[in-house]
């Protein structure tokens, strides 16, 4: 699969550590979060990654260039910043089969191998990665409902009052399809294209999603303490990774 990269944003909230860089190069635990997001994405068999960039592109494109680790990649220009389905538009040329989309600000630790391989092998519509957070939290993400089935019956983008605490955590895979929806997507009342009515549209014309629980930790890095909570848990990672008793077990 190809590997679709959403690193376009300003990164506002993150201040002062965006101040002169995009948000994909501000650095958790020594490496860039797009390294971390390639390097997870190349140990799912990406075959080439294709980068939406923006704010400060120049920046991404030459600590790049035009491969990673021997994976060719590709870029896009988001001019404007007008949501995630306006985003994946700017992708539809480079894409002609069944893809992975990461949001490339965030960090994961977590089975997004379960999600490829629902895609491969149920040739679902879609596959998305979602977590249970506390209500009173689900407010801030893109909420989804579920039948018996484990398939995703409704999203809400950031709802006043979420009908459930599943939300979507920024992992995904699709088929092209979800290009015709995202071409129908009309502005939210903030102003953006939503991927969350774009996946809407691809339920209510039978499209089959399926919800993956995710077992492990991610960590959306949308403020300077989130970039701090991930580089902990992977400094943790690693000193647990170097204990004599673990290399012994």
């Amino acid at each position: 699969m190809k590997a679709v990269v959403l690193a376009a944003g300003k990164g506002t909230r993150l201040r002062p550590l965006t101040d002169d860089k995009p948000k994909g190069m501000v650095e958790v635990d020594g490496k860039p979060i797009l390294t971390h997001c390639f390097e997870q994405l190349a140990e799912l068999g990406a075959d080439e990654f294709v980068v939406v960039v923006g704010y400060r592109k120049q920046d991404i494109v030459d600590h790049y260039g035009d491969e990673f680790d021997g994976i060719p990649v590709t870029y896009a220009h988001q001019r404007e910043q007008q949501g995630l389905a306006h985003a994946l538009l700017t992708v539809e040329e480079y894409i002609d089969d069944d893809f992975m989309l990461i949001l490339g600000d965030n960090i994961f630790d977590a089975n997004l191998g379960d999600v490829v391989n629902r895609q491969q092998e149920d040739r679902a519509d879609a596959a998305f990665l979602t977590e249970e957070v506390p209500y009173e939290e689900a407010g801030r993400y893109g909420v989804c409902d579920t039948n018996d089935y484990g398939e995703i019956t409704d999203v809400v983008e950031k709802p006043e009052e979420p009908p459930s605490n599943l939300v979507m955590t920024g992992f995904y895979t699709f088929t092209p399809a979800i290009f015709h929806a995202c071409h129908l997507v009309q502005p939210s009342n903030r102003g953006e294209y939503e991927i969350s009515e774009a996946i809407d549209l691809l339920i209510q014309s039978g499209r089959t999603i399926d919800a993956i629980r995710m077992d492990g930790w991610r960590v959306d890095i949308g403020y300077p303490e989130d970039r701090d909570r991930a580089e902990q848990l992977l400094q943790d990672e690693d000193a647990e990774a170097d204990r004599p008793e673990a290399v012994a077990d």
